[in-house]
């Protein structure tokens, strides 16, 4: 590796090449080259360090001022591209400029200084300039401004910006999306930054020569100092892309560029930029170009999905933008988060009527408020109201895979339909094959349905796509085929990995139950009501466990509570049941338990088949009729 050669040197040269750093020139065998401004810049700032990385931020620092932050990333992306152009250079094979993905550019050819002169160093210089210099390099900068402005102008009529395309290094078969930068220089633009990986991630989702990693897995990579050969080893993808996004007012432009892992070798980059109102065709050529550049085949049907993006009224977009971000940024098991992204998507679909993902949004965010709200919303309206909000999001748009996801569920809970579940849950991967949402709700259908061998290859799916989230999918998946000892086994697993998610103490509490570990069981409830902050089933499950082991004051206690609260429509009739069969009186078990079939409780569809809490009513002629009713006999 060559030493680092001072800036201060008059001639510094490589190969055939010689610039003239303080004349701003770069000639090659004594002719000046047509290039000046920030690549020649950049080009003396990579010379200065021969062979070291010069990172993005040394750039930024060194060539733009703070105000100029949200061209910076373009900037350094145009400047690069320039020098490549000029010194016959590529990105691939590099003979001088090497990328180092998500860190900076290297200079690795050998650079020698020529005719040293002892003229100060530009930091110097600045110090010791006479007024009438000051002045004229004032003017110099205001031109440069004036220059800067004009390119920007120009961008936002030509696109894409930036296009630099090499042929892979290999077949990419899988990819993830990392955390795009937020470069706006605006901290409360994260949540756009975040939802906008979201949304490249859904449209990439819907390529099915492409095995695309989930939303959630991806996130914990946003601040990461992790190279990108180890993340994609970590995450068993061929490809990495990384990018960011600038948000200035009504525009927005992205700049990606995907990395073959294995050899940490950039492929492509470019440019996009569009009003916030196409953001949405912004997205759709951003993920056909990736896909055309990886070799993976589009079907007819995603490629008109890709150039058929409507224009969307921009504070609707943002509102929706909102609305995902609460639900899958956040708890989405908790009743806090998801009333908010409800509110988000109510306030898109006002703004804009005619915005299908909006309506999608909100159906998800009010089935999950009937699943997690703790009685806020009635199974009945929730159902009702999620129903009118799909069926809205398919007249809009028919090939709306999450839409078909959420109808799914409406299906399996709400209509107990399992034939029309099942085909809606099919339709919405053949839509979206990467979609992790639908693999995972596929999967506990199947496995509610008793489809052993097709529900546990579906969560093998949704961990592939999702491997660093979803716990809950493979404990919710053995609860419904009644495995207690496997869900036991991956329970403490889960709970080893995942402490603060109660869902999975819930669960496990469930597999000590069913094995006759009652202590455990309780204590496992008990964390999962402090987490949860008193999420309704896991009190009624503490309630049984203390029904069972013979503390009638504490199991009558919490049986007093949810049946105020059943009373008061805040929670299912089905909850109180439970524990009344715990305590033998299967006469008031089995009044409660038909009145929750009566209003549609989430229950009934859910757990009334596999639920230990009433293995006590199994025998009798009632529960058997009631099975039959539902649809879930043997």
């Amino acid at each position: 590796m060559a030493a680092p050669v001072p800036i201060s040197a008059r001639l510094l040269q490589f190969d055939s090449f010689e610039l003239d750093v303080h004349a701003g020139e770069l000639r090659k065998r004594g002719i000046k080259l047509p290039l000046q401004g920030q690549p020649i810049q950049v080009l003396a700032i990579l010379l200065e360090k021969t062979g070291q990385l010069v990172t993005r931020e040394e750039f930024r620092s060194q060539l733009w001022s703070a105000d100029t932050f949200v061209d910076f990333d373009h900037s350094l992306h145009n400047a690069i591209a320039r020098l490549r152009e000029t010194l016959g250079d590529s990105a691939e094979k590099p003979r001088y400029i090497e990328t180092l993905p998500r860190r900076g550019y290297r200079f690795i050819a050998s650079v020698e200084e020529v005719g040293v002169q002892a003229k100060p160093s530009l930091q110097t210089e600045h110090a010791t300039a006479t007024p009438t210099r000051v002045q004229s390099k004032l003017r110099l900068s205001l031109a440069f401004a004036l220059l800067t402005v004009i390119t920007i102008g120009l961008a936002l009529w030509v696109e894409p910006t930036v296009s630099h395309r090499t042929s892979a290094a290999g077949p990419i078969r899988s990819i993830a999306v990392l955390p795009l930068a937020n470069l706006s220089g605006d901290p409360s633009q994260e949540y756009f930054a975040d939802a906008m990986t979201d949304e490249l991630i859904t449209e990439l989702a819907k390529v099915g020569a492409l095995r695309v990693t989930s939303r959630i897995t991806v996130t914990r990579y946003k601040h990461t100092n992790q190279t990108v050969p180890e993340i994609a080893r970590e995450l068993n993808v061929d490809g990495i892309l990384e990018g960011s996004i600038v948000r200035s007012g009504q525009r927005v432009r992205i700049t990606a560029q995907l990395v073959y892992a294995p050899a940490d070798q950039h492929l492509w980059a470019e440019t996009y930029e569009r009003d916030l109102a196409d953001v949405l065709r912004l997205q759709g050529e951003v993920a056909q170009a990736i896909t055309q550049h990886v070799r993976a085949q589009l079907t007819p049907e995603v490629q008109a999905q890709f150039r058929g993006s409507r224009l969307v009224d921009p504070e609707a977009y943002d509102a929706y933008l909102m609305g995902r971000y609460y639900l899958y940024n956040q708890q989405f098991t908790m009743p806090g988060p998801l009333n908010q992204a409800k509110t988000y998507f109510e306030e898109a679909v006002r703004k804009d009527p005619g915005f299908s993902l909006a309506y999608s949004g909100l159906a998800n965010a009010y089935l999950f408020l009937v699943f997690f709200g703790q009685g806020q919303v009635s199974a009945e309206d929730g159902y009702k109201l999620a129903k009118q909000a799909v069926q809205k999001a398919l007249e809009l748009d028919e090939n709306n895979g999450e839409a078909y996801d959420v109808l799914g569920q409406l299906s399996w809970h709400a209509d107990l339909d399992w034939n029309a579940a099942d085909r809606a849950f099919s339709q919405s991967l053949a839509l979206a094959p990467s979609f992790s949402c639908a693999h995972e709700d596929r999967a506990l259908f199947l496995a509610f349905r008793g489809r052993r061998a097709e529900a546990l290859a579906e969560v093998e799916k949704s961990k592939q796509l999702d491997p660093g989230a979803g716990p809950g999918v493979e404990l919710a998946a053995y609860f419904q085929l009644r495995d207690w000892e496997r869900l036991v086994e991956a329970g403490r697993r889960e709970v080893a990995a995942n402490p603060n998610e109660w869902t999975v103490h819930a669960n496990l509490g469930a597999g000590y139950a069913a094995t006759g570990k009652m202590p455990e069981a309780i204590a496992e409830y008990q964390k999962a009501i402090e987490l949860s902050n008193g999420n309704l089933d896991a009190v009624a499950s503490l309630g049984h466990a203390y029904a069972v082991t013979g503390q009638r004051t504490k199991a009558q206690k919490i049986l007093h509570g949810l049946e105020q609260k059943a009373k008061n429509g805040k929670a299912s009739p089905y909850l109180p049941a439970t524990i009344y069969a715990g305590l033998g009186e299967k006469d008031k078990a089995f009044e409660l338990i038909e009145k929750a079939y009566r209003e549609s409780s989430l229950d009934v569809a859910w757990i009334l088949k596999p639920d230990l809490r009433t293995d006590s009513l199994r025998s009798d002629p009632r529960f058997v009729d009631l099975l039959r009713r539902v649809g879930l006999s043997n």
